[in-house]
């Protein structure tokens, strides 16, 4: 392997930020290997010693900073307007996105969109409104810590995704709100380096909502082939999910969710992975109790009025451990309810890597749309037993 310059990249090249991501980027089986030690010739030594290893790349950051030295270092946003938080050029990779926002509209969370492009692509790999980005699914703030997501006081929002690019990043904010963001902060880091492994893959993720999901039913329908799920992302190519953040609101009263996850993958007619129940998939049981926690690959870090019609939940899942594989296409999906029998509101990110070209997404909802609220149900569409 060669970087930008011709020269061959050196193993210890690879081992430090190629085989740190290993999990993330799909620099698994055999780019893991050969950046062992053991593999290379090298003298072993523990994995602690990763931290004491001296670095090939030049750290770099994209920022709002004060270009004239001052203390001014938000950038305002009008309705309408988008800003460029970053435009570099590659190879490289971003590793940490740090925002904070003070604007008048108490929504500006589901009106904000966060869009990314890798490479000179046209097409954004990212589209999502900025809060459902970080998690805050359902517009609100609230304090959360994950291995790949987190929001600390006060309202700053933080990623930790690796997101490599090889000719070009850009970055943008775009605002669909009809009140100004006074003040957008933004701190980006990069590295930029000689070159990347070859099947280093493209950070993609994609908002999705169904409000309400298409339930209403009065008696209990089994669903082995996963008719009518909700589904969180689709893609075509070769890659890996790695997780996805979810919003819910209850239109009905009782628990949401006996729902079972379900994976199609490479044209899959049947899926070829079913779960047990949604709370489940997000690694809890018994209906979470109603409890909301965050721990590093799993949380519900949200959960207000958990039982009744109104109630709020968020949630996540990080498959850090395994990042669900495809080599030609995926399809993700879970039920709204068994047998898709409830008409809750869904709103959800999922996020993954992949080889380019990706999907042109779906069109977001309008800005309106995407705010939550809570519909009516139909008069006798009480939620079945299952």
């Amino acid at each position: 392997m060669k970087n930008k310059d011709g020269n061959a990249l050196k193993r210890r090249d690879l081992l430090m930020y190629g085989a740190a991501s290993a999990g993330l980027l799909g620099l698994g089986g055999r780019a893991a290997s050969a950046a062992t030690p053991e593999s290379s010739g090298e003298s072993s030594y523990p994995q602690e010693m990763n931290l004491a290893l001296l670095r090939d790349y030049r750290t770099a950051k994209a920022s709002s900073y004060d270009r004239t030295g001052g203390n001014r270092d938000a950038r305002p946003l009008q309705p309408g307007e988008t800003l460029t938080l970053m435009d570099a050029k590659g190879p490289g990779m971003v590793s940490h996105i740090w925002f904070t926002i003070a604007s008048e509209d108490s929504q500006h969370l589901k009106r904000l969109i966060l869009r990314m492009y890798w490479d000179g692509e046209t097409e954004p790999s990212v589209e999502v409104p900025v809060g459902d980005f970080f998690g805050l699914n359902l517009g609100e703030y609230f304090l959360y810590q994950s291995a790949l997501l987190t929001v600390s006081p006060v309202k700053a929002l933080n990623a930790y995704f690796p997101m490599p690019f090889r000719k070009s990043a850009l970055i943008t904010v775009t605002s669909e709100s009809k009140k100004p963001v006074r003040s957008y902060y933004w701190n980006i880091d990069y590295q930029r380096l000689p070159g990347l492994p070859e099947n280093a893959s493209y950070f993609h993720a994609q908002y999705r909502q169904s409000a309400p999901c298409p339930g209403w039913k009065t008696a209990v329908e089994k669903n082995p082939l996963g008719t009518n799920n909700y589904v969180f992302m689709e893609a075509e190519g070769r890659g890996h999910l790695v997780g996805v953040t979810q919003g819910i609101v209850l239109n009905q009263n009782g628990w949401w969710g006996e729902g079972d996850d379900m994976l199609f993958v490479d044209g899959s007619r049947k899926p070829v992975t079913v779960g047990t129940g949604s709370e489940d998939y997000y690694n809890g049981a018994w209906g979470f109790d109603g409890q909301a926690f965050d721990y590093p690959y799993n949380g519900v870090p949200y959960v207000v009025n958990p039982f009744s019609i109104g109630g709020r939940w968020c949630l996540y899942r990080w498959h850090v451990d395994a990042p669900l594989a495809f080599e030609k296409a995926i399809r993700f999906t879970i039920e709204h309810g068994t047998g898709n029998n409830r008409s809750d509101d869904f709103y959800s990110v999922a996020y993954w890597y992949q080889t380019e070209p990706h999907l042109k997404f779906p069109a977001l909802p309008p800005a309106a749309d995407r705010i939550p609220k809570v519909f009516a149900v139909p008069h006798g569409a009480n939620p079945v037993e299952g």
